[in-house]
């Protein structure tokens, strides 16, 4: 239930949005070309993603890309109000303001091939006073004008773009300007070798974790850690042989952040250590 909500609208699109929701509340966000920063001032919310649920407590911010995520939070729990302030970014007002060059953040990063559309940001100290400020200028809209509007857009950009999470901020604020999608395979081929985790790999297709698993499943006909592990091991043999590259910097190009569990794995495939499979093979020739 909506107890309380505000807005400021930019260019006659809404920009800004405080909402006060008293538990239980569902709250659908409209449909449209935009990106959402959702900010969790008071209380806590779950946002519904394929078929896992992410629960994002106070002070903690959802980054989504409206047109490919879920559209829906809610809130069971009747301890208390959810208040939320929701900064929307438009395609039309980002192009606007950034008529000469868009910044780093806008751009379509090179070399990073992913779909995600959703980030749980555990936002930062100089976030959290930018949403104070932000709530001063919703309390009293008529102090609110385009241009400090505008200034405090191009603000939490570059705030973004300074969080640990700017590299995923990065492809879904991206995907506004440069919609293109990748298909499930140009993910995993392109992120093979990266020391990427099984959860991390199913943000990049935007899919959960069990749906990630089974659409890897059908795909590759093997489990998503047994196929990439032998991908990684199969590369790493090769790489063994062809170069005379140090075998921790052999395994952390193939995607193992650890020696020891590389080691393990590439004997239980190669009954044999790399060393020894290098040596080997070298005499061999």
């Amino acid at each position: 239930m909506i107890i309380d909500y505000k807005k400021i609208d930019l260019f006659g699109k809404s920009l800004i949005q405080k909402v006060v929701l008293k538990p239980p509340f569902e709250f659908a966000f409209p449909i449209s070309e935009q990106a959402c920063f959702l900010y969790m001032h008071q209380g806590e919310m779950q946002y519904q993603f394929d078929d896992e649920q992410i629960n994002i407590p106070t002070n903690y911010s959802l980054f989504l890309n409206c047109i490919n995520s879920g559209r829906q939070i809610h809130h069971s729990n009747a301890s208390g109000n959810g208040e939320i302030v929701i900064v929307t970014f438009h395609l039309e007002i980002l192009k606007k303001i950034y008529d000469r060059e868009l910044p780093p953040l806008l751009q379509r990063p090179q070399h990073i091939v992913s779909n995600q559309s959703s980030e749980k940001i555990n936002t930062d100290f100089l976030i959290q006073k930018y949403m104070e400020g932000l709530l001063f200028y919703v309390e009293n809209p008529s102090l609110a004008n385009d241009d400090i509007l505008i200034l405090k857009i191009k603000e939490i950009i570059l705030l973004l773009s300074q969080t640990q999470n700017a590299g995923a901020i990065q492809v879904i604020l991206s995907q506004l300007f440069s919609p293109a999608t990748y298909t499930f395979k140009q993910i995993i081929e392109a992120n093979l070798f990266s020391q990427m985790g099984i959860e991390e790999l199913a943000r990049k297709t935007n899919l959960s974790v069990s749906s990630f698993k089974r659409e890897f499943t059908k795909l590759y006909n093997d489990s998503p850690a047994s196929y990439i592990k032998n991908q990684r091991l199969e590369k790493a043999a090769e790489l063994l042989l062809v170069s005379d590259n140090r075998i921790t910097d052999i395994a952390f190009d193939c995607g193992f952040n650890d020696l020891a569990n590389f080691t393990k794995s590439f004997h239980d495939k190669y009954h044999v250590t790399p060393t020894n499979y290098r040596a080997t093979q070298h005499n061999k020739q």
